[in-house]
């Protein structure tokens, strides 16, 4: 029969410790104004740039899904345009 006591140490269930030690957790004044500060500064940054990064990175994910077929498009405009000429 297995026992706990012949667990190797290898076995054994993780220890987890936390901040609040037991207690029920609270937050001090210090880490509501940092929070304040991170939220204020997130909020600063969501400007034309910001706004114009989100879009690129959607544009980005789009055309990457989507590259043999995106390649296939730009030469057969690319073709099309040389033909007018």
């Amino acid at each position: 029969m297995h026992t706990l006591a012949s667990t190797p140490a290898a076995f054994a269930a993780p220890s987890w410790s936390t901040s609040s030690f037991g207690d029920a957790g609270a937050t001090s004044p210090m880490e509501l104004a940092a929070l304040g500060d991170h939220l204020n500064r997130c909020q600063g940054a969501t400007g034309r740039l910001s706004s114009l990064q989100y879009f690129g990175e959607i544009a980005h994910s789009f055309v990457a899904s989507r590259f043999v077929t995106t390649l296939a498009i730009a030469a057969l405009l690319i073709g099309a345009s040389l033909l007018v000429l």
